[in-house]
């Protein structure tokens, strides 16, 4: 029997991927709903090749689409709950993939999550529901895949560190002079992956690597004291653990996103892959310690991680903020680590955050309210700058 799957963020880098995976393995899967923020275009020609997978346009909230196809969070919502789908792929970007998440473990999906977002936020409610409805988060990031893996591997009471590696992106050698004069089209040309704006740049800044410290954190439950990172240029070690014992095993492939993906839709089994296969002739690996000091996004995602409670939200709120300002040209590439030290540094109350206490849903709530107060004072920050 085929395996119900929905594509959520279809016509983004990760949506196109798994839809590669889908294509080259036919015979163990079947689409079941496709979701883009706007693309209709990508959606529709989706649907002259699945042509029984509901679609749904979430950007779209009062102007009418073509007929079938779903409008809006709420017809994403309807989707998510007809579907039926037996793993729900999430590949949307940013905070906005959270309440998906929520949603597909709620209808009883299992979650190959490519929404760092989810686990960054969210960590408790999104562990508990999934332990509720008795499904599984399967970890699509390459870094988290890997880990996973490794984990299974050797077992978790046998590890004493994650080692996450990094690109370092496409400005890992320049100076904070070269870094203040980045523009918005040379922070999108990252060396080896092919991704969308926001996590381009996220990964010029590692910000994104700061982010998958926190998810890191949250998806394994080790402390962030116990999760590293090292520079790997090459992007062909997607991870590393170190065990009590001293040894350290990785794992390594092609940088392609279609192996994890295959990997999480065929879970618990290790069927045949095309993708990632990994070729040692005239290979060469290298590994450096991360620049704190010029790319201080990192560190504060760190900061944000031991804080814990509302701070990893803050954290990616204030970031995304000051993203979208950047590729605005509104501020900055250095300008993005002082819209989130500032914002970080506001009073958040966190003695009154208590998502364990919460239902799921009373729990997003919270969340998106923190997200919302943590984006107006990016916000308010960034209109400051007279650039």
């Amino acid at each position: 029997m085929k395996k119900k799957v929905a594509v959520l963020g279809a016509t983004g880098s990760i949506g196109r991927s798994a839809l590669d995976v889908i294509r080259a393995e036919g015979d163990s899967y079947e689409p079941v709903l496709f979701s883009s923020h706007r693309n209709l275009g990508g959606l529709l020609a989706l649907s002259q090749e699945f042509p029984a997978a509901a679609l749904a346009l979430t950007g779209v909230e009062t102007e009418a689409p073509p007929q079938g196809v779903l409008r809006g969070m709420a017809g994403l919502r309807r989707g998510i709950a007809e579907a039926a789908a037996d793993m729900v792929v999430n590949g949307i970007a940013g905070a906005a993939g959270l309440e998906p998440s929520l949603l597909a473990l709620e209808a009883g999906a299992d979650l190959a999550l490519a929404n760092k977002e989810t686990v960054v936020m969210a960590a408790p409610l999104v562990f508990a529901l999934a332990a509720k409805r008795g499904r599984r988060i399967l970890p699509v990031d390459s870094e988290h895949a890997a880990i996973f893996n490794l984990l299974e591997a050797h077992g978790r009471e046998a590890v004493e560190e994650l080692i996450l590696t990094a690109s370092g992106g496409p400005f890992r050698g320049c100076s904070r002079e070269e870094l203040s004069r980045i523009s918005p089209d040379e922070a999108l040309r990252h060396p080896t992956w092919k991704m969308g704006p926001k996590i381009s740049v996220d990964s010029a800044t590692l910000a994104n690597k700061g982010l998958e410290v926190i998810e890191a954190a949250g998806l394994f439950d080790f402390p962030p004291g116990a999760v590293t990172v090292a520079v790997h240029p090459q992007s062909i070690v997607h991870s590393m653990v170190r065990l009590k014992n001293g040894a350290i095993y990785a794992e390594l492939s092609q940088p392609d996103m279609r192996l994890p993906i295959h990997n999480a839709l065929a879970y618990p089994l290790c069927g045949p892959c095309a993708f990632g296969r990994l070729d040692f002739n005239g290979l060469t690996l290298e590994f450096e310690k991360p620049d704190l000091e010029r790319f201080p996004l990192l560190p504060l995602a760190y900061q944000a991680a031991r804080l814990g409670g509302p701070y990893p939200v803050i954290y990616n709120a204030a970031n995304e903020a000051g993203v979208a300002a950047f590729l605005a040209k509104s501020i900055g590439f250095l300008d993005i680590p002082q819209v989130v030290e500032y914002v970080m540094s506001n009073d958040w109350q966190a003695g009154t955050w208590n998502l364990r206490e919460a239902g799921v849903f009373e729990g997003l709530a919270l969340i998106l309210e923190t997200d919302r107060k943590a984006r107006n004072a990016a916000e308010a920050y960034i209109k400051t700058y007279s650039r």
